[in-house]
């Protein structure tokens, strides 16, 4: 077999562009004390021979390591792979590489607060979706790098986020003008520790109950995951057992506001007919079902996150504290009508 071939060197570039070896590393550090000529030439000895300079050297120099890091519940949710497929292009533009941390239930996140990896193997930290304890928020303060909060408001910290309350709220209005007044909300059950803006969907949606004259009852929240069919058909099935059932139900994800819809069709209960059904996220299974949803955009809260965090890496006099407030929007489909027997607003 032939020998394997040695990898260029600093050296071998510097020997091509006739030039020193610190001549080189400034160069490719992008360092401004060498001329136009030069840096031209040792840039065309480098792509000649294929070298690069390693995050690791220039990182001895610039005290940055090129990588920001994301801290992310799950990969296994559109609102995820949205975000972050919208966050790399964005950081790959600026040079930077992404290095994402999933911690999928409590005793992941409880390692991860106890070893936080990122304080020295990145520039800044992204944080999706937590509902963090005042302890991990100390920890991720300690850090002594930027942290962004993503889909979460973070009182004195950066974050990108959309007000969950009150695009709950205009769900619930809509649901209230076309008549309906046994609104159930069904929340997304799970015991992994992270937090979906669950708790503050579930006030915007009884502040417009409230608002609108019509009394509170503990019986219409009810809870699922999206993923056990049959446990959403418990839920629901505790929604039809009361006195007086629900005409619409608001899921507080559209992937639980599907099996909800699955459950009810299977159980020859018409949708809208008989039951309204309300999203949140607009993911494209919503258009398939034809669901009315409250829409939000991931992508969008990536791509704000990435231009968030870069401001706060290049500029250290940036607003350490900056919110990006997102809108959401109703998107109205078949899904929901006037409930039956009620007149509209």
């Amino acid at each position: 077999m032939p020998p394997a071939r040695r990898h260029p060197t600093m050296a071998d570039v510097a020997e091509r562009a006739g030039v020193s070896v610190s001549t080189v590393s400034r160069t490719l550090r992008g360092l401004s004390n060498v001329s136009p000529d030069v840096r031209a030439r040792v840039e065309k000895a480098a792509r000649a021979l294929n070298f690069a300079v390693s995050r690791h050297a220039s990182s001895l120099v610039t005290g940055r390591t090129g990588v920001v890091a994301a801290l992310v519940p799950t990969l296994d949710s559109w609102f995820m792979g949205s975000a972050l497929s919208a966050l790399g292009p964005l950081l790959r533009a600026a040079d930077l590489e992404l290095t994402v941390y999933v911690t999928p239930d409590l005793a992941e996140r409880a390692a991860f607060f106890e070893r936080l990896p990122a304080r020295r193997n990145a520039d800044a930290l992204l944080v999706f979706c937590f509902d963090l304890t005042d302890e991990e928020s100390a920890r991720l303060d300690d850090l002594g790098m930027p942290v962004v909060y993503v889909s979460q408001h973070a009182d004195g910290r950066p974050s990108v986020y959309v007000d969950d309350g009150a695009a709950a709220r205009a769900g619930t209005r809509h649901l209230l003008n076309l008549g309906h007044r046994r609104i159930a909300f069904m929340q997304s059950a799970g015991a992994t520790g992270f937090s979906f803006s669950s708790h503050e969907r579930l006030l915007g949606h009884r502040r417009a109950l409230t608002e609108a004259g019509v009394p509170l009852d503990d019986s219409l929240v009810v809870a699922a995951p999206a993923a056990d069919r049959r446990a959403v058909a418990e839920a629901l099935g505790e929604l039809l057992g009361l006195r007086e059932p629900p005409t619409a139900v608001f899921a507080e994800q559209d992937e639980l506001a599907v099996a909800l819809i699955w459950t009810l069709r299977r159980s020859r209960i018409e949708v809208p007919e008989r039951m309204s059904v309300l999203g949140f996220d607009d993911q494209p299974v919503a258009e398939l079902f034809d669901l009315t949803t409250v829409a939000q955009s991931p992508a969008d809260m990536g791509r704000e996150a990435g231009e968030l965090v870069l401001s706060l890496i290049t500029d250290p006099d940036a607003d350490p504290a900056r919110h990006v407030l997102l809108p959401t929007r109703l998107i109205p489909r078949g899904s929901t009508a006037p409930a039956i027997g009620e007149e509209t607003d």
